[in-house]
């Protein structure tokens, strides 16, 4: 058996709107740090309120509570050598700087989209059409404040980019800061759904195809 020299723990940070593109990518790349053969967990925004946050609401004070409790557990993680990848929208900047802190080994990946193309196309619940009509508040991005990041380590851009270009941005930055070896894309077409996100899963247990 080869020994594998100690993984370093690290944080991916996926922040962005609802709906542009924050779980997808966060799936491909949790496949992809598989594939090379690391200890990966996620933490996904919803998956996490169910569990760690219930009871929580979506005041400015709920929202920050939620994203400092999966910074703690990030934190954890990272600290015991596992590659987390985190995915809540994450709002407010002051918080996100936080949890920067609280980690430290933390690079952070603004997911852009715009309000607009993401009501034209991804929204499957028709939950913006409800926000931008006024029948839903407190909605991120419509009626509830969204800070991007003023410094990310990476930006991508969901609007022109197919996600799997943007999840060999994210591969190209994880190797350029040294926390994987081999930025290639190793795992090919239909993928088991890992059961941390909140993707469609199709009734194989594949990602459903579209967002």
């Amino acid at each position: 058996m080869t020994h594998h020299p100690e993984q370093r723990g690290f944080t991916v940070w996926f922040t962005g709107l609802s709906g542009a593109g924050k779980s997808t990518i966060a799936e491909m790349l949790y496949h992809e740090l598989k594939a090379r053969g690391m200890k990966t967990e996620i933490l996904d925004g919803d998956e996490v309120r169910k569990n760690l946050s219930k009871g929580l609401g979506f005041s400015k004070e709920d929202r920050d509570t939620n994203i400092l409790r999966i910074g703690y557990v990030a934190q954890l993680l990272t600290r015991n050598g596992v590659a987390t990848i985190c995915c809540p929208i994450s709002p407010y900047r002051e918080t996100r700087d936080r949890v920067r802190t609280m980690i430290g080994e933390f690079v952070e990946v603004y997911v852009y989209a715009t309000v607009e193309e993401i009501a034209a196309h991804r929204d499957p619940k028709g939950l913006y059409k409800k926000a931008l009509a006024g029948e839903l508040t407190g909605f991120t991005g419509v009626d509830d404040p969204y800070e991007p990041p003023l410094a990310p380590e990476l930006v991508i851009d969901t609007m022109n980019e197919t996600p799997r270009e943007s999840l060999q941005h994210v591969l190209d930055t994880l190797a350029n800061l040294g926390y994987i070896q081999d930025p290639t894309i190793l795992v090919e077409g239909p993928k088991l759904h890992s059961g941390l996100t909140d993707l469609r899963v199709t009734e194989t247990g594949h990602v459903a195809e579209g967002r």
